[in-house]
């Protein structure tokens, strides 16, 4: 509910957005009247103003300045600008046939950009190509705290888990301190585990992809909506890797207590779909981000979407995706059409 304030004795006027819960409401006994204290959140002109309220006054503790999202890389580069035939929200899209690498679908494909979270996909391929015992126990520490963006973790410094553990999370739930923990017990350290990273990419021919750390938390990391869909089909020749990541949800131990993990992308329980691999990704820079391999009309496909605009875009360009393909095959044309962009430029961005 938008409601107007004025805050009396401070002269503040303020705009908020309050919500209605009813524990705030508990019923207090006539003592405890005076004491009784709340804040409230306020915003004034791009601010989040603290204010104290009794039954008596109200008084602002704190001003701090609200900082709008900074624009991905694909909207600096004016690559949201591009228009395709199914009005993707991605300003990167790529869809290939598995087998045969025939590219059914792309746009802008060769665009270089910070690809976040699908960075765990060559995390989990490099931790298991070193073949380290999956039931070693791995430690959190203060070391895999996010310096870089400050995100949240529910791993708490202490925590231990097995490395498979590890690595169910870092791929399920997109758990960035278990996507480091897993490249800090590497071999050498996190130093050999970056490196052991570009040289898997040099290997497959990932010539667009460059990583500086395993969670994507960097907007350093970045790779080409090609590389990405040749990362896919490398990491799904692992079963491991194909059953983590599709994994609906997962409970551990932390601590004292067991706390459950869900999958980031919600199409692995769709009865509509039959994903063999998936990963999500999200930082500003990269916008929302999302690589599958999935089977449709008959076809294992691999589906890349970078740099996609709104929290549930991604999601409902898989759709469209999906929907393009099944028309396309309930029409019984003898192959799925190839369709170009509508915008023929293909940058390569660089940070």
């Amino acid at each position: 509910m938008s409601i107007v304030k004025w805050v009396v004795g401070g002269a503040v006027w303020a705009a908020a957005l309050t919500m209605l819960a009813p524990a705030a409401h508990a019923t207090a006994t006539a003592s405890d009247a005076p004491k009784r204290r709340a804040k409230t959140i306020v915003v004034r002109n791009g601010q989040h103003i603290s204010v104290l309220q009794s039954t008596h006054h109200r008084r602002v503790l704190s001003v701090v300045r609200v900082q709008p999202p900074r624009p991905s890389y694909g909207e600096l580069y004016g690559l949201h600008k591009s228009g395709d035939v199914l009005e993707l929200k991605s300003s990167v899209a790529l869809v290939m046939d598995q087998d045969t690498d025939e590219v059914l679908f792309s746009k802008n494909p060769q665009a270089v950009l910070p690809i976040a979270s699908l960075t765990k996909l060559m995390t989990a391929l490099v931790v298991t190509e070193a073949q380290q015992p999956l039931d070693e126990m791995l430690t959190v520490t203060d070391e895999d705290i996010d310096t870089e963006k400050f995100s949240h973790s529910r791993l708490k410094v202490g925590t231990q888990l097995r490395r498979e553990e590890m690595l169910h999370l870092a791929l399920m739930s997109s758990e960035n301190r278990a996507a480091h923990a897993l490249g800090r017990y590497y071999p050498g350290g996190m130093p050999a585990f970056v490196s052991a990273m570009n040289r898997k990419a040099k290997e497959l021919g990932m010539n667009d992809t460059h990583y500086v750390e395993p969670t994507g938390l960097s907007s350093l990391n970045q790779s080409s909506a090609r590389d990405l869909a040749t990362l896919v089909k490398a990491a799904h020749e692992v079963a491991l890797i194909r059953e983590l990541s599709t994994s609906p949800e997962y409970e551990v131990v932390v601590g004292h207590r067991e706390v459950q993990f869900r999958n980031t992308n919600n199409l692995v329980r769709s009865p509509a779909w039959d994903i063999g691999l998936q990963k999500t990704g999200y930082i500003s820079e990269a916008g929302r981000c999302l690589v599958m391999q999935a089977k449709l009309a008959g076809r294992k496909l691999i589906m890349v979407f970078l740099d996609s605009a709104g929290k549930y875009s991604r999601i409902g360009d898989a759709e469209r995706v999906r929907h393009w393909i099944l028309n396309t095959a309930e029409r019984a044309t003898p192959a799925v059409p190839a369709i170009a962009p509508v915008v023929s430029t293909e940058p390569k961005l660089t940070s």
